[in-house]
């Protein structure tokens, strides 16, 4: 068994809506350059596969074939605009290839899942991965194939009954959440900004599941400007108890690391070290609950240089089971590339200097504090269909 399934090809660089579109490939470019640097990829037990796009088929699981279509003639003709599809928005631009670029990071995805399941690795990744906002019938959010929800449904299709959903990119995770609100095996729980302040609007705590699934979809909409210590303490009052009540057998994260303060897109204000700390504590929940089993993927993330590279490959070195010193420098060839090719500044070392300190749930709630009202909000929205008790 490997320790870590790692999806990657250079091929993975070609989902690019062109310049100027803040979701630049470049940002796993040098999330792998980085990792790397720094031996992350040459362990014993890392196994780096390239992967093959998913078919027709396999996209029919979770796309309707007309959109599957739509997708096939926009990469014909990039100056397609089809708004009933969500394609050629600003948001989602047609480009030349798009649906075999889509379809590949779709299939890294799903091979890193059907890995971890079948045993061949323990954990799988996909840094490229992680296009939580595309619906059944329509693109939107950056997001053409939803390749978590492709995967999960891999997953069950294969015969797992629980799998658990933990997405902490700021944006809400939406198009996961659309696909299995109905689905009682699934248990998705997005952590992510208000949906008064940011995109898609949606992710509101009273969203908690359709008819025979009811308390399986949990959202925490943060207010903006929640930084480490608020955002450690609404994910440890609501996600680990959810998942220790609920026994999944698989564990699969999506890891946006837009909640980063230097992010252009939105109004958070973790450092790379808040989001370690989620990133180790997901890593042990899937030890302690699921045998170890699970996938995880990257997402948003638009401080292409300063914060996805090295967030990622903290998430890559968890998951390969050697974590990276905080402390560690960044490699001087990574920096020097990064100069060169583009000019810029790059990140000294792996830290940003935050601390994962926080203030527990049961310390007690302040009912003036905005942060405390939308934990509880979520808490008694959920926790009682889990035979929880919100309060405490």
């Amino acid at each position: 068994m490997h320790t870590v399934h790692v999806a990657w090809s250079d091929a993975l660089t070609g989902y690019d809506f062109g310049r100027g579109h803040p979701l630049n490939p470049v940002r796993v470019d040098l999330t792998i350059r980085l990792a790397r640097e720094l031996g992350v990829l040459d362990g014993d037990g890392v196994h780096v596969e390239a992967p093959v796009p998913a078919d027709d088929a396999t996209l029919h699981t979770v796309h309707t074939a007309d959109y599957v279509d739509a997708v096939k003639a926009a990469s014909a003709d990039p100056d397609t605009v089809d708004l009933a599809h969500g394609l050629g928005t600003s948001d989602d631009p047609c480009f030349a290839g798009m649906h075999d670029a889509s379809a590949l990071v779709a299939g890294g995805t799903i091979a890193a899942a059907r890995a971890v399941w079948s045993g061949a690795a323990l954990h799988g990744v996909n840094v490229a991965g992680g296009l939580h906002h595309a619906m059944p019938a329509a693109a939107s959010g950056f997001c053409v194939y939803n390749d978590p929800a492709l995967a999960i449904t891999a997953l069950l299709d294969a015969g797992a009954e629980r799998v658990a959903y933990v997405d902490v990119d700021v944006h809400h995770g939406d198009g996961v959440q659309a696909v299995f609100y109905d689905d009682p095996r699934v248990l998705t729980i997005s952590l992510h900004e208000s949906p008064h302040t940011l995109f898609p609007g949606t992710g509101y705590p009273t969203e908690t599941g359709g008819p025979g699934a009811e308390g399986s979809a949990v959202n925490v909409a943060l207010p903006p400007g929640t930084s480490d210590a608020g955002w450690l303490r609404a994910f440890h009052a609501v996600v680990p108890p959810l998942l220790r009540s609920w026994q999944p057998q698989v564990l699969f994260t999506q890891h946006g690391c837009d909640s980063h303060l230097e992010d252009p897109l939105a109004h958070l204000a973790l450092t790379i070290d808040g989001q370690i700390e989620s990133y180790r504590v997901l890593h042990d929940l899937a030890h302690e609950l699921c045998d170890g089993r699970w996938v995880a993927t990257g997402g948003g993330g638009y401080a292409l240089v300063e914060v996805v590279p090295r967030a990622w490959t903290h998430l890559l070195a968890i998951a390969a089971e050697r974590p990276i010193d905080p402390a560690t420098p960044t490699p001087e060839a990574w920096r020097s590339h990064i100069q060169t090719t583009y000019h810029h500044q790059a990140p000294r070392r792996m830290t940003d200097g935050g601390s994962p300190a926080h203030a527990d749930w049961t310390d007690g709630y302040d009912p003036a504090n905005p942060l405390d009202q939308a934990i509880l909000a979520t808490r008694a929205a959920v926790f009682p269909a889990h035979a929880l008790d919100p309060t405490y």
